[in-house]
């Protein structure tokens, strides 16, 4: 897909999404997917996090021809921010945030750096856009947790 269409459907995502988000009351977006699961607003944490770490990949892939970046402890990250300890509104308006610039950064990749091989951590090297449309599918995965806090996944 190309990073312009790309583009387009994240803003359209958080869009929706921010709408359905802000409907979750403070004391619901304290809600687990049970026993040692992350609350919404820990998940919802996670993909701030998220955002934040492929905001630097996307930028700097565009200017390296092997692409390395290290991976991060999510657990560790969740628990330092202490999203739990944060009000829900503010953690909304962050995650729509960073994401409207993340769209705004997918736009701009040129379409010939999508093949750049990216290698984050210890995994297998693949390319700046497996890297983007993973992205996507991760968030909508995760997304998914927060408004049916408990279904499967």
């Amino acid at each position: 897909m190309k990073p312009s269409e790309t583009a387009r459907r994240l803003h359209s995502l958080v869009d929706f999404t921010t709408r359905k988000l802000s409907a979750i009351s403070e004391e619901e977006s304290l809600v687990t997917r049970g026993q040692g699961k992350w609350t919404r607003k820990q998940i919802l944490g996670h993909l701030i996090d998220s955002s934040l770490n492929n905001i630097h990949r996307f930028i700097r892939a565009r200017q390296e021809e092997n692409f390395r970046f290290p991976d991060y402890d999510q657990p560790l990250w969740v628990k330092s921010s202490g999203y739990n300890d944060r009000s829900w509104s503010s953690l909304i308006q962050l995650w729509s945030d960073l994401n409207e610039h993340l769209a705004e950064i997918i736009e701009r990749i040129p379409e010939d750096r999508l093949e750049t091989r990216c290698t984050i951590g210890e995994n297998k090297p693949v390319t700046l856009g497996f890297i983007v449309s993973d992205y996507s599918t991760h968030l909508n995965h995760h997304l998914e947790q927060i408004l049916d806090p408990k279904g499967s996944g």
